[in-house]
Order: C-alpha cells, then sequence, then structure tokens
C-alpha cells in the first residue's frame, strides 16, 4: 500500500513529468469509482500548467491554472507515465499532456480516489484538514512527535498509524520505524522513556529516508506487487533471521493488520540492549 514515501515520491514525478509543459484535459468515466461521487466536469475542466505540487500524508494536493485535486492512491493506486495510445490495464483517469505523453491514475482495486477542489481550498478538504503531523512535510522532532501521540492509549504501533497523528505512517514504515528503533509494536505509549523517544523519532526519518532512496525511480514497484522485492528490514519476514541478534523474526495481529517484529530486539518490557547494527543494516 501506499505510504508517506511513495506518495512523496509520486509528488515529485508529476512535478518532473508536467515541468515545461501544460495539461489539456483530463478523461474519466463518470461511473468510476474513483470519483467518489465528485463532479466529473470540475475534473475534466482541468487545464494548463501544474503551478504546485504538493502533499499532506498520504494525499496529493495538485494545483493547476485551472483548478486543484486533491488525490489519493488508496491500495493499489499508482501514477504512469505512457505515450499517448499506449493502452494501460486498469487505467481510472488519464491526464493528456501537451507532450504526446499521458499519465494515468493505475489502480486495480479501486481504493484510490480523485476530488476537484478549488485550488484556495485543498487543505480544508475535510479529508486533509484532519491529518496530524507529516514527519517530511511538517518536519518531525521528538518534541512534535511526543505532542502527537501522547494522550493514546492505543498500542504504539497502532498510534503511529492513527492518521490523526502521525501522518503518512502504515503498517509497512510504522513497523520498519518500531525496529529501527528497537521498541516492541504493543508498548503503550505512556511507557516511553526519553532515549526511546528519540530512538522512534531517528527511526521514523530513517525508514522514510531508506524507502525514499531506495523507490526512487521512472515508474513505482510496489513491494505487494507479484514478482517485486522487498527491500525492507522487518516487513513480511516473518521466520527470517533477524541480522542484528539472530532471532526470528514473528508477527501478531494489532488493529486488524499484521505486524512484524525481532522478539530479541523488540521486547515487550523496557528497551533493548544498544547492540552494534549489522553490515547489512548499515547500507540501508
Amino acid at each position: 500500500m501506499p505510504e508517506l514515501p511513495e506518495v512523496e515520491l509520486a509528488r515529485r514525478s508529476l512535478e518532473r513529468w508536467f515541468r515545461g509543459h501544460r495539461l489539456l484535459r483530463v478523461e474519466a468515466d463518470p461511473k468510476v469509482r474513483t470519483l467518489r461521487g465528485a463532479d466529473v466536469k470540475a475534473l475534466r475542466a482541468l487545464r494548463g500548467r501544474l503551478v504546485k505540487a504538493d502533499r499532506k500524508g498520504k494525499y496529493l494536493l495538485l494545483s493547476f491554472e485551472g483548478g486543484g485535486l486533491v488525490g489519493h492512491l488508496g491500495m493499489t493506486g499508482k501514477l504512469v507515465r505512457r505515450a499517448a495510445g499506449v493502452d494501460e490495464p486498469y487505467s481510472r483517469a488519464r491526464f493528456v499532456l501537451d507532450d504526446g505523453t499521458v499519465i494515468h491514475f493505475r489502480d486495480p482495486r479501486l481504493f484510490g480516489r480523485l476530488e476537484p477542489a478549488p485550488v484556495e481550498h485543498l487543505m480544508d478538504v475535510a479529508a486533509v484538514a484532519a491529518l496530524g503531523v507529516d514527519p517530511v512535510r511538517d518536519g518531525l522532532d521528538v518534541l512534535s512527535l511526543k505532542a502527537a501521540l501522547l494522550g493514546s492509549r492505543q498500542a504504539l504501533k497502532v498510534a503511529l498509524m492513527d492518521q490523526t497523528r502521525v501522518t503518512g505512517l502504515g503498517n509497512i514504515h510504522a513497523a520498519e520505524a518500531l525496529y529501527r528503533a528497537g521498541l516492541h509494536p504493543a508498548r503503550k505509549v505512556a511507557s516511553l522513556t526519553d532515549e526511546e523517544w528519540r530512538r522512534l523519532c531517528d527511526g521514523i526519518h530513517a525508514t522514510i529516508a531508506f524507502a525514499l532512496d531506495a523507490e526512487a525511480g521512472e515508474e513505482i514497484e510496489y513491494v505487494e506487487e507479484k514478482g517485486a522485492p522487498n527491500p525492507f528490514l522487518v516487513y513480511a519476514k516473518k521466520g527470517e533471521r533477524c541480522p542484528r541478534c539472530g532471532q526470528t523474526f514473528a508477527s501478531l495481529p494489532m488493529g486488524g493488520r499484521t505486524t512484524w517484529y525481532c522478539p530479541g530486539c523488540q521486547p515487550k518490557r523496557g528497551g533493548p540492549s544498544r547492540r552494534r547494527k549489522s553490515s547489512k543494516e548499515t547500507r540501508r
């Protein structure tokens, strides 16, 4: 599922694809679920240059000369660029540019969405206005992380995935941040020490930076896609050996999702001893 790094890379791709070019028109079937009842006429009316490509959490906020658009990639959505006339499977909407290329909103499972909105009110769209602190866009330090999470009675992993607190982290990067920080996903937020808060903040920034570097390219390949490699440290690696301590990665259900962790490096009570990172992890 696209999380903050994947959406940030989509934002950067849009800036690159639109640079020096204009949007001629947007094509979409008015009945497609992606629009969620939005006015297809407003979508089709979008024209001109991309003035600004912004992002908040997992939402894209696009400002064109002819109007604004809020986009969410859902579970399987992605933006891909193709030459005009080339068919793209699962294309739900198409942005036709004046350079002979088409940007497809590709979404096999139809969980993504596009919502036209006035440029000056993109941040006021209800789903966007409800979002918490964005680690990249807003910046995140220990104080702002504490302010976002303290007061939650949820398990730490679930609290990290609460988009009204810290936005952009999903099942993958919440698990990755906790592994990097040496914190058990079921720990209570209130149980963290000052040192653990610092490690958690560092872990969040580290997993985002790693994904931005590892996934950069013309087209993102999601780890859940058939045949895609898994570049992550702990995500979906139940049964494999932890490169830090040698114990076997485990999993447990949390908040309706499966989470992965290392029983040795992420004990349920208290923090782990400080271990030297393996060479494999240092490269990541």
